[in-house]
């Protein structure tokens, strides 16, 4: 299913399937409780499909694509996944230098795993990407899922901050097991310093959760 949805120009969503109407429609739950009467594309393997499985709908439009495997918790509508984006490192200007550290430090362990492995180099799990907003931090991450064929999954901080004690933390691991199935998978967190405040003795399990 990933090789046949790849190289679409929009990102997609993770939703939870409701019910199925007929073979080209069913009702699918995005952004939470909110319900889309959505088509469904013919690459779909109608026979996995079942209720409360998670799917793949397109951003814009909402027609089915695809499905993830069982294990993936529904209720992580917070990710956004493109598929290998078009993005190039030649559509970015002024970043030069940022570029060249991320070829090194993502793209070539990621293409070249076996040079750090003859060096005895661990290489990094991840970078942090900093500055004002329209400096180009998401298109620089989209360029380099771009060169290594890499699913592209966005996450926004903030979503993953939840009033419950265990949801954000529940959220996470169901992020990164979809980007194990998604393999290879570059996650961008996006407003990651909202997740990265204080905690505070108090009896408020929102503030706990922060």
């Amino acid at each position: 299913m990933v090789d046949k949805v790849r190289g679409m120009p929009k990102p997609l969503t993770v939703g939870s399937l409701q019910e199925i109407n007929d073979d080209d429609h069913a009702i699918v739950s995005l952004h939470g409780d909110v319900e889309y009467y959505v088509p469904m594309l013919s690459i779909v393997d109608r026979d996995q499909l079942e209720p409360n499985c998670s799917v793949l709908c397109k951003d814009q439009g909402h027609y089915l694509v695809g499905l993830l495997g069982d294990e993936t918790d529904p209720t992580v509508s917070v990710m956004k996944v493109e598929v290998a984006p078009t993005d190039t490192y030649a559509s970015i200007g002024g970043l030069d230098e940022q570029i060249r550290e991320m070829k090194e430090a993502v793209e070539l362990p990621l293409t070249n795993p076996e040079l750090y492995e003859d060096m005895g180099i661990i290489a990094p799990k991840g970078v942090i990407l900093y500055g004002e907003p329209g400096t180009g931090k998401t298109l620089l991450a989209k360029a380099v899922a771009s060169q290594t064929n890499a699913t592209f999954l966005k996450v926004v901080g903030s979503e993953l901050v939840k009033k419950h004690a265990g949801e954000g933390p529940k959220l996470v691991r169901e992020i990164f097991r979809a980007a194990e199935e998604l393999a290879p998978t570059i996650i961008f967190i996006d407003e990651i310093d909202a997740i990265g405040t204080k905690r505070y003795n108090t009896s408020s399990s929102g503030a706990q959760e922060v």
